[in-house]
């Protein structure tokens, strides 16, 4: 029996473009004039133009020395109704030097009746008759998905990830899973990990080997990541003997793999080839930033062996539901806002790829090809999972210089965690609305003062290393970049450093956003400041987060989402995954080991207050009364009145019984043990762990690692009780965030007075 989706009700408007046929049938008595005939038979083509379509510019073949060409070329632009759209027709004459134009002729598109096929006649110069056959048609289906619901791929994993479920709950509680007595008992639980790159990456490898180990993965339906665990998530998903083979081995590879120095990757052999691989991606029409070679260097590092792996490749790990669901973040920012305050956060699986703000999803084989109005008007070959793995931590690659470890260790400039934190403070990237068609372009005076007081900075310490192999290969680098694209735009600049695709979302008409809660009441700022006038009292924190994207932009720019903030909830928060648990991981960077751990986690409560989501209270005070601890649970004080609020296990980076102990309950004996265990994260005075550090040797590696691993398995209790508090839950409350269909037609009818009211 199917079950039926309330979310799949509720409208998610969009105006459908036309889709405008030409065919160009043919052309008699094409001249050039009396004179030019006698001096060369015309060699005719047909140009077509119209200035409001995406794809504006289309051409025929050529016909040598024939005055009676006949074509018979169909081609199709898609537009948008509310223009006024007119086609434009050249005759043109192919010359070796520069080719002639022999007239134009235009078409108002607005005469045609829609579903109308016309045959139109043109003359040029009162000689030459053209023949075309014109149509308009609407595009009622779009290569955009536009619906609040999850999608059918994701539905069916879910129906079939339960079952399975259900069974390694059983094993995982033992006598304790007495109460899951059907399928619908079985609660929704989520992984996550933050960001905070190879220490990120190292230290989600460790949890992912305890809960895969101890049958805790076996029990989650998603693994969220963010920027470094991403990484982690990558490398693990696509590792061609996952999930046969446990992370215990494939972790192994990786200690191996993050152990050589990062420069080894930027000999000019390998350079040459990446940028053979960039020039080529530029050369095909797609915008080409750092992003892009960061991403090579990522993936070369992580994934050699399987560069031209792509996300959706990852569906045959969850094809029957054999693994938790990945899901992958980033954010779309705008170039004159601090990320802080605005953020679309954007969701990769391997099912689709888009912003639920929009409810607007495309399979992931389309991220990066040319969108209007959500139909493809230029695909793409997929995009290499390395770009996405550049894309998801770019935050590395704007502030590249210090991931190589180039710039001079003694200079008195900020801190690498202080400079990436102070990202977050300014915007990323210039405005390029008028979207030049060179993507290098960075106008001069775009980068605004603190941008370039710090490259002048970064600029000086650089000037005072010593020539070395690694400046020298680092010098070699750049100007190979320069020569790419023109200038040093791509490596000098944050705005060049950025990723950046092709705008999905162009064209459409985004009168109003869609609260992530679905069926909360309209978010707008007035009721927000009536109803919790805390959340807004920061300026710098998601204060234009209501606002939409900018749709007449050509290219979009997509950044770290560990800019805004460090935990990827906004993926496992929608209502429509009914997340009951989640264990979250984070592993962000902190003045010292003794320092609060619950900053990034704040944020985060925040934003799903502001977004109407279901969240635990965070209470920052239960570090005074508790003191530093490997985890922490968060969740609601009384479940029957705080509906649908999960529960929260939040486990933080910190080396506490670690210390004593080389397993569960199993005490250090020798001094080599003690020894091993004996270290500091952040107040390491060597910073073997900073969030810049691309480079682990062994015992790094397996210190972090193990220290996550150990510090999973040792609350394994506290997991096992939150899940049999979860299926309890669950009893109570078969679905989570229950959805009527008649509240869906009351929220639909409040939608659209609501929007009428608006626009009035």
């Amino acid at each position: 029996m199917s079950i039926i989706d309330p979310y799949q009700h509720i409208v998610v408007e969009h105006q459908y473009s036309h889709i405008f046929t030409v065919t160009v049938r043919k052309a008699t008595n094409v001249t050039k004039g009396a004179i030019g005939d006698m001096l060369d038979t015309p060699d005719p083509y047909v140009e077509l133009f119209i200035p409001t379509a995406p794809d504006c510019r289309k051409r025929t073949k050529h016909f040598n020395n024939d005055i009676n060409p006949v074509w018979n070329e169909t081609f199709e632009f898609i537009l948008d109704p509310n223009l006024e759209n007119v086609l434009e027709v050249t005759l043109m004459d192919a010359n070796y030097v520069m080719d002639e134009t022999l007239g134009t002729s235009t078409f108002p598109i607005s005469s045609l009746k829609l579903g109308e096929k016309k045959e139109v006649q043109l003359t040029f110069n009162d000689v030459t008759e053209m023949t075309l056959e014109l149509s308009l048609e609407v595009c009622s289906s779009t290569d955009l998905r536009f619906s609040m619901a999850l999608c059918d791929e994701e539905k069916r994993f879910r129906q079939q990830r339960r079952d399975r479920i259900a069974h390694s709950i059983k094993a995982f509680l033992g006598d304790s899973s007495h109460s899951l007595t059907s399928a619908r008992d079985v609660p929704v639980i989520a992984v996550l990990g933050s960001g905070g790159g190879f220490r990120a990456m190292v230290g989600f490898a460790g949890v992912m080997k305890a809960l895969y180990e101890s049958g805790v993965l076996d029990c989650a339906t998603y693994i969220a990541g963010l920027s470094g665990s991403t990484w982690y998530m990558s490398t693990l998903y696509s590792h061609p003997d996952f999930p046969a083979k446990g992370p215990k081995e494939i972790n192994e590879e990786l200690m191996h793999s993050v152990s050589h120095n990062p420069l080894l990757l930027l000999t000019p052999q390998k350079v040459k080839r990446y940028i053979e691989a960039l020039w080529n991606k530029k050369s095909s029409g797609q915008p080409v930033t750092f992003t892009d070679i960061f991403g090579m260097l990522i993936g070369e590092t992580l994934i050699h062996d399987r560069m031209d792996t792509t996300l959706s490749n990852m569906k045959e790990k969850v094809n029957n539901a054999q693994c938790a669901l990945p899901l992958f973040t980033c954010l779309h920012v705008k170039p004159d806002v601090s990320e802080l305050m605005f953020a679309d956060w954007v969701e990769f699986s391997p099912y689709e790829i888009g912003m639920a703000k929009y409810g607007t999803f495309m399979s992931p084989d389309l991220f990066g090809s040319k969108f209007f109005m959500g139909t493809v008007v230029k695909k793409y070959t997929e995009n290499p999972l390395h770009f996405l793995m550049g894309v998801w931590g770019s935050a590395f690659s704007i502030l590249f210089n210090r991931v190589l470890g180039v710039s001079n260790s003694q200079n008195k400039g900020p801190t690498m965690e202080e400079e990436l934190e102070n990202i977050r403070l300014k915007h990323l990237v210039s405005n390029d609305s008028s979207d030049s068609e060179d993507e290098s372009q960075h106008p001069k005076g775009t980068e605004g003062a603190e941008a370039r007081r710090e490259r002048l900075q970064e600029s000086r310490q650089e000037s005072r290393q010593e020539s070395s192999q690694e400046s020298s290969q680092e010098s070699w680098v750049q100007r190979m970049l320069m020569a790419l694209v023109g200038d040093s735009a791509l490596f000098n600049t944050r705005e060049g450093r950025a990723g950046k695709v092709h705008n999905f979302m162009l064209g459409l008409n985004l009168n109003s956003c869609y609260p992530l809660s679905p069926l909360a009441e309209l978010l707008t700022q007035e009721s927000l400041e009536e109803e919790e006038p805390a959340a807004v009292a920061d300026p710098d924190e998601f204060e234009r987060i209501y606002e939409p994207l900018d749709v007449k932009s050509k290219k979009i720019h997509i950044v770290d989402s560990g800019l805004t903030f460090n935990l990827p909830y906004p993926l496992i928060l929608r209502p429509q995954r009914g997340v009951d648990l989640i264990i979250s991981f984070d592993f962000s960077a902190r003045p010292s080991d003794s320092s609060p751990p619950f900053k990034e986690i704040l944020l985060a409560e925040k934003w799903a207050k502001m977004n109407k989501l279901p969240f635990p209270k965070i209470d920052p005070n239960v570090f005074d009364r508790e003191g530093m601890k490997e985890c922490y649970v968060f969740k609601p004080k009384d479940p029957s009145s705080e509906k649908d609020c999960p529960t929260i296990i939040h486990f933080v980076l910190a080396n506490i019984d670690f210390r004593k102990y080389k397993a569960p309950g199993v005490p250090r004996e020798t001094q080599e043990e003690k020894d091993f265990a004996d270290f500091d994260i952040f107040d390491d005075p060597d910073t073997p762990f900073s969030t810049f550090n691309f480079q682990y040797p062994n015992e790094a590696f397996k210190r972090l690692h193990d220290l996550m691993e150990f510090n999973t398995l040792n609350n394994m209790d506290v997991i096992r009780e939150a899940m049999v508090e979860s299926i309890e839950y669950r009893k109570q409350n078969p679905s989570r965030c229950s959805v009527s269909l008649s509240s869906v037609e009351a929220r639909r009818f409040f939608n659209k007075s609501s929007l009428n009211n608006n626009h009035t």
